[in-house]
């Protein structure tokens, strides 16, 4: 069972949205862990929930031909929870701007500790014309949280010019979403795919990155590239395999398990 809460009060805790997550031994991999898109669902679902309140869900943006795309993520993990443990979430508009408003998160065990921070960028788009618009156009005004859970600047990312490791796979109706295109957390598994399986068994994911450039849809068929770079993190690039097109960027950096077991 959830629990959620939303703060009114006038400190730097204004309008945080918390909700409380029990990792299912089905979000789990291979270590126990739960998988990195499982805390994406999290976040997603959390945000969803926020927005609801304040008026500005997709439920509500639809009414007037429009919907929340998610532009930017970066996830940072210091530590996993483990099937059966709690999360507790927070999450706050923490910014707004002409075209794009940000999104914070803060995630904590049971105990209150501090496990993973992120931060992510969200623009509204026209169904129509496919475009993005001007916020103030569609969005009422709602309570912003300048306090930043991870600062980011969301500078352009690195795009790997060679692929190690390659996959090609369909797009199914279960990736989809409510706007019927690929769900941002699709992304990430894709990507992921294409780490060696020797990383995956000796390390774990500590950050992630994700920059979406267009959408996929049902019947595409999406090419995940990966690299290594000399800095030891991984560029992914997911492109449409029919055209080229780039869907999206990633960039994941992975530190040796036994560093991390609590």
């Amino acid at each position: 069972m959830s629990e959620i809460s939303i703060s009114l009060s006038t400190n730097s805790e204004d309008y945080v949205f918390r909700k409380d997550f029990t990792v299912q031994s089905y979000e789990t991999g291979l270590h126990g862990f739960a998988r990195p898109v499982a805390l994406l669902n999290y976040l997603q679902a959390a945000a969803g929930e926020h927005a609801a309140l304040l008026g500005v869900a997709v439920s509500d943006l639809r009414k007037s031909g429009h919907t929340w795309v998610l532009s930017r993520i970066h996830l940072a993990m210091e530590r996993y929870p483990r099937g059966g443990e709690t999360v507790r979430l927070k999450t706050w508009p923490a910014a707004r701007d002409t075209l794009f408003t940000i999104r914070d998160f803060e995630l904590f065990d049971s105990d209150g500790i501090l496990i993973g921070t992120a931060t992510t960028s969200w623009a509204v788009l026209n169904l129509k014309t496919r475009r993005p618009v001007k916020l103030v156009n569609v969005l009422p005004t709602y309570p912003i949280n300048p306090e930043r859970a991870l600062a980011d600047p969301f500078s352009t990312l690195p795009v790997n010019e060679t692929a190690e490791y390659e996959l090609r796979l369909p797009v199914l109706r279960g990736d989809l979403d409510l706007n019927r295109h690929v769900n941002n957390t699709v992304y990430a598994g894709w990507a992921l795919e294409t780490v060696p399986e020797e990383m995956e068994k000796s390390c774990r994911l500590a950050g992630l990155e994700i920059a979406f450039r267009a959408e996929a849809f049902y019947g595409d068929t999406i090419v995940a590239r990966t690299a290594l770079t000399e800095e030891g993190w991984y560029l992914h690039r997911i492109e449409n395999n029919t055209d080229g097109r780039e869907l999206a960027r990633l960039r994941t950096r992975w530190i040796p398990l036994e560093n991390t077991l609590p």
